[in-house]
């Protein structure tokens, strides 16, 4: 069965983003699926022991990555502003690993402003019990075995040039204030679940 890519129109006239500049982006998240799905379907029949075999696999890790982080980056944002719960789960591993909210945001910052192009990531590790806030380059390096991407900034130039052109912090502030942490709360919920019932 061919992948499907989402519709995240429920975004558009989101503060801080043009519509403009979202519809180029759900249209550029779209190419990824229509690229997987290609791929998909040509390594069913190329020959296995030939060098466009072998780069095509290459290539599948960053097309796949592409479509799925775009999908968390845009299913971890809505038009109205969600709170972290003070009394979450979430909001209290945050407290445990980074301190507090504030110093949680000052970190996710740095990383969200590092110079290149790629993803900021707030992942959890659930075999350490630890969060991090990680920099995911070109979509397929950098990712920290195991983890869960719970909260997921793209920082590529496309998404958000055409709003704000270099000015990148004033783009990251736009992002925080949209954040859906009752998402990102209920990934984070999900993975505790499974953790929890895997080590009985």
């Amino acid at each position: 069965m061919a992948y499907g890519a989402k519709d995240f129109n429920r975004l558009l006239g989101m503060e801080g983003f043009s519509d403009k500049l979202l519809k180029t982006h759900f249209k550029l998240y779209e190419g990824y699926v229509a690229h997987i799905n290609k791929m998909i379907e040509a390594l069913k029949t190329m020959d296995r022991e030939t060098q466009a075999y072998d780069e095509l696999k290459r290539r599948f890790a960053w097309e796949f990555n592409g479509m799925r982080l775009h999908e968390a980056y845009f299913g971890n944002m809505r038009k109205e502003a969600e709170e972290l719960e003070s009394q979450s789960e979430l909001a209290k591993q945050i407290l445990q690993d980074f301190g507090s909210l504030e110093d949680w945001k000052k970190d996710f910052a740095a990383v969200s402003a590092m110079r290149g192009v790629g993803w900021a990531i707030l992942a959890w590790d659930p075999e350490g019990g630890k969060l991090f806030n990680i920099w995911i380059n070109e979509h397929d390096t950098g990712h920290l075995l195991y983890c869960v991407p719970l909260l997921v900034n793209d920082v590529f130039e496309h998404a958000y040039m055409a709003d704000y052109g270099t000015e990148r912090k004033e783009y990251l502030e736009a992002f925080m204030k949209v954040i859906d942490w009752k998402e990102v709360q209920t990934r984070f919920d999900a993975v505790l679940s499974l953790s929890r019932a895997n080590s009985y």
